[in-house]
């Protein structure tokens, strides 16, 4: 089994992981802090989404600290194909939230500060940058974890 950087089971997925955990977690608190998020469907997305990928990638960090604690690398493409395939779709998700919710504060910023007060507008825009860095992070994992796939 090739040892690639990034793959399940490596100090860099773990990194990964705890990354994505954080940012994942900083972008439900900002957008949390605002009082009217519910009031836009997009936010209301993107914290749904950031709610799916906190115990997701902190899952997967659990999974990696074992792995490496144990010395024993995961050589199962069962297992690693249930990773893709939800890194793949969980990050599809956080880049669409991400997306969604950039294009609204944008348009709220554009209409004046009577629809967004400027310092709910700047949490907004803080959660959607790491939104946006989360999906950087799980994109990393999966393109990873893809790459050794053909080798199991």
């Amino acid at each position: 089994m090739k040892d690639v950087q990034g793959s399940i089971g490596t100090c860099v997925s773990l990194a990964l992981r705890i990354g994505q955990t954080i940012l994942s977690l900083s972008s439900l608190l900002f957008m949390s802090l605002g009082v009217g998020f519910y009031t836009f469907t997009a936010f209301c997305f993107l914290v749904i989404v950031m709610g799916l990928a906190i115990p997701w990638s902190f899952t997967l960090a659990l999974l990696d600290g074992y792995s490496i604690l144990a010395k024993c690398p995961i050589q199962q493409s069962r297992v690693l194909l249930v990773v893709i395939l939800g890194d793949l779709v969980l990050s599809m998700l956080v880049l669409a939230a991400a997306s969604s919710t950039a294009s609204i504060v944008d348009l709220l910023l554009k209409a004046g500060a009577s629809f967004c007060p400027p310092r709910l507008c700047t949490r907004y825009q803080i959660s959607s940058a790491t939104a946006f860095l989360s999906w950087i992070l799980s994109l990393i994992s999966c393109l990873s974890n893809l790459w050794l796939l053909p080798s199991l």
